[in-house]
C-alpha cells in the first residue's frame, strides 16, 4: 500500500517479496530523466539484525566490510569474467593486485572465526559473502553439510560478526 491508502501497482512481485524484506526508500532519488522516484530495495540479512538489536552498528560494519571484500575478490560463483579489462603493468592499481588482496583479507576474516570449514566461517561465506538468506544457509548448507535450526545459524552469524568487529587488520 502507498501511502495514500492505494495499492502500488508498481510494488514488488509476489516472488521478489517471498525472497525477504522489500521497502521503498526512505527520501526520493533523481532519476536519470530528471524525475524523483522512490524505488523498491531489499533489506539485507545484517540491516534487519541490526534494526531487530540482535548485532550492534559495529557488528554490521565488519559484515559489510567482509561483503565488500569478497565481491572485490571476487568470490562469487555467479559472476562473469571482464573480457574487455586490460592490465596497465605491475602497479598497486592493477585489478588483479586488488583482487589478490580482497582475496586475502577474506581469507583471514575466515581464519579469525575458525576457518572456512568452521559453523562461522561457512554462514560468512554464504550468508554475508555470497548474500544468501540466513534460512537457505540453515536449511540447505547449514554446517558440514548438517541442517540447523534458523536460531542456532543467527547466532552463528552473530558470533562470527562479533570476532571480527574485534578483530583490527583483517580487512
Amino acid at each position: 500500500m502507498s501511502s495514500s491508502g492505494r495499492p502500488d501497482i508498481l510494488g514488488p512481485t509476489h516472488e521478489r517479496a517471498r525472497r525477504g524484506l522489500v521497502e521503498r526508500l526512505g527520501s526520493p532519488i533523481v532519476a536519470l530523466d530528471g524525475l524523483k522516484a522512490r524505488p523498491f530495495c531489499a533489506v539485507d540479512t545484517l540491516a534487519a539484525m541490526e534494526r531487530r538489536g540482535s548485532i550492534t552498528r559495529g557488528m554490521r560494519a565488519a559484515g559489510e566490510r567482509f561483503r565488500e571484500k569478497f565481491a572485490a575478490a571476487h568470490l562469487d560463483p555467479l559472476r562473469a569474467g571482464n573480457f574487455f579489462r586490460t592490465s596497465r603493468g605491475n602497479s598497486t592499481e592493477t585489478p588483479g593486485f586488488k583482487i589478490e588482496h580482497a582475496k586475502e583479507a577474506v581469507w583471514r576474516a575466515l581464519l579469525f572465526v575458525g576457518g572456512l570449514a568452521s559453523p562461522a566461517g561457512s554462514c560468512l561465506w554464504h550468508v554475508v559473502g555470497a548474500e544468501r538468506t540466513l534460512k537457505e544457509w540453515a536449511l540447505e548448507q547449514g554446517w558440514a553439510g548438517r541442517r540447523i535450526s534458523q536460531e542456532s545459524a543467527s547466532g552463528i552469524l552473530i558470533v562470527a560478526l562479533g570476532i571480527l568487529e574485534g578483530r583490527q587488520g583483517w580487512g
